[in-house]
Order: structure tokens, then C-alpha cells, then sequence
């Protein structure tokens, strides 16, 4: 199952996902039409649904204009959400299966950075918008420390080579805070370089696994007593009994006020 990166706005990444012998593609997260089409035109593909992970402008500006070009199409969001993106003409639930373009999905509502963020699973990759970044995790701008952490959690407990993209290409900057709060951590340090070498040579950071973002995230790392050893913060917020999700809750404030 290709999946092509497309760039849009500054820093944001659309996906167009197909199946060989099918001549849809779907497309998630759409924030711009115009690179959308152009892709879709380079790929010599048709647009045959879109799958949106949430409501925020950066992630649904183009759904108009596809629409425009492509005619009425699926536009499939978590019932939530959907109720703040006019064009959604389908919703999904948690663990809700279905078929779009030949390629069978599965929906993880995964609220925090919204409430009705989703997940979308299909054939080993896995896209996560906001939710789960390279090396980090969106803000809290509806859902609370606890719901995001229990989000999060789930999506670690995916199997180790799944392949995660995800909504922008912030990857550097999470690193330098993943290296900053975690000294000592030698995958975070080899991430880095291995980044660098991608961005210097014009290449997207996406797609990690879900096991490098065990290895290497933050906000994945919340319940590891290695982490809890090594992190850069008081000694309280990383006793034993302290909840994993409490010291996310911090870690997440940290990150928010993190300048590199």
C-alpha cells in the first residue's frame, strides 16, 4: 500500500494512500487542494475519499476545493468533530472498521488534542494527525493530560513495525526536546542525526515506527522506569508512584514553554 507525503501549507503533511490495480486514492488530512491535486495528477490517480484525523483548519482547508474538482465524495470524520467540518457526510467510532479506495481501515478515537481526534490503522501504517508526532505529541486544546496519555498509550501498544505519519513535520524540533529532558538517551541522539540527514536532503522525517517512537518519544516514555530515571525534571514527578499520566502532564507543559 503506497503511501505519498504530500507537503501543504508551512510545515503540514497531507497523505495520498492507494492499493495497486486501483486508480482511487484516499487522501487524509487534506489542509490545501491545490498540492493535493497536483499529486493525485503526478500519480496519474483520482480522488476516491477523504479521511479527516481532526477539525482544525490546518487539517481540512482543502476539502472545498477537492470537493470542487472531484465532485461528492466521502469525507469521513469521528462524530465530534464532523460537527464543526460542514462537508463530513460519514462518521466512524473507536475500532470501527471499513473500506475506502480497496483498502480496509480501522478508527482509534484517540482524544486530547481533540475530542474527536482519530487514528487511522490500515495495512502496517498508521495516521495520527495531531495525536502523535515524530518524537512528540500535540497540545491539549480540548481533552485534558489523562485522555491524551490514555490515547497515546494505546498507540504505543500498537505492534512495534508499524509505520506512523503524521500531521506536520516538527521532528527536529522534538528532539531537541526529547534530548533535553531525556540526557543520556543515545536513540535520541541517533534519531537527531539520522533526521538531519533526511531534512538536509530534502526528505520528510515521516514515516518512524511506533518502536522508535517507544524508544526515542517523550511522551511515549511516561511510564518507563528508565525514563523516570533520567528525566530532566524534579525528582517528585518521577518517584514510582507517581501516574504516568501526571508526569506527562508535565512533561507536555514543558514542551509547550521549550525553546531550542
Amino acid at each position: 500500500m503506497p503511501v505519498v507525503p504530500i507537503a501543504c501549507l508551512t510545515d503540514n503533511y497531507a497523505y495520498a494512500v492507494f492499493s495497486s490495480g486501483n486508480a482511487a486514492a484516499v487522501v487524509v488530512d487534506p489542509s490545501e487542494a491545490e498540492p493535493v491535486i497536483a499529486e493525485l495528477e503526478r500519480l496519474d490517480l483520482r480522488l476516491g475519499g477523504l479521511l479527516l484525523t481532526h477539525h482544525h483548519w490546518d487539517h481540512v482547508g482543502g476539502i472545498e476545493g477537492l470537493l470542487a474538482r472531484y465532485g461528492n465524495l466521502p469525507v469521513i470524520a469521528h462524530a465530534v468533530d464532523a460537527a464543526k467540518v460542514p462537508s463530513v457526510n460519514r462518521t466512524v467510532s473507536d475500532g470501527e472498521s471499513f473500506e475506502l479506495c480497496g483498502i480496509d481501515f480501522e478508527a482509534m478515537h484517540v482524544p486530547g488534542h481533540t475530542l474527536g481526534a482519530v487514528a487511522y490503522r490500515a495495512m502496517g501504517a498508521l495516521f495520527t494527525g495531531d495525536t502523535l508526532f515524530a518524537a512528540g505529541c500535540g497540545r491539549l486544546f480540548e481533552g485534558t493530560a489523562a485522555q491524551m496519555h490514555a490515547s497515546l498509550s494505546r498507540l504505543a501498544a500498537l505492534p512495534m513495525d508499524t509505520e506512523m505519519y503524521c500531521g506536520h513535520e516538527y521532528a527536529l524540533l522534538n528532539l531537541a526536546f526529547a534530548a533535553a529532558i531525556e540526557p543520556g538517551n543515545h536513540d535520541v541522539r541517533a534519531r537527531i542525526e539520522r533526521v538531519k540527514a533526511l531534512r538536509n536532503a530534502g526528505r520528510p522525517s515521516v514515516p518512524s515506527t511506533i518502536g522508535e517512537e517507544c524508544a526515542t518519544n517523550p511522551f511515549l516514555r511516561c511510564d518507563q522506569p528508565e525514563f523516570r530515571q533520567r528525566a530532566a525534571v524534579e525528582r517528585s514527578f518521577t518517584e514510582p508512584s507517581r501516574s504516568g499520566a501526571a508526569l506527562f502532564a508535565e512533561i507536555r507543559k514543558r514542551r509547550s514553554e521549550f525553546r531550542a
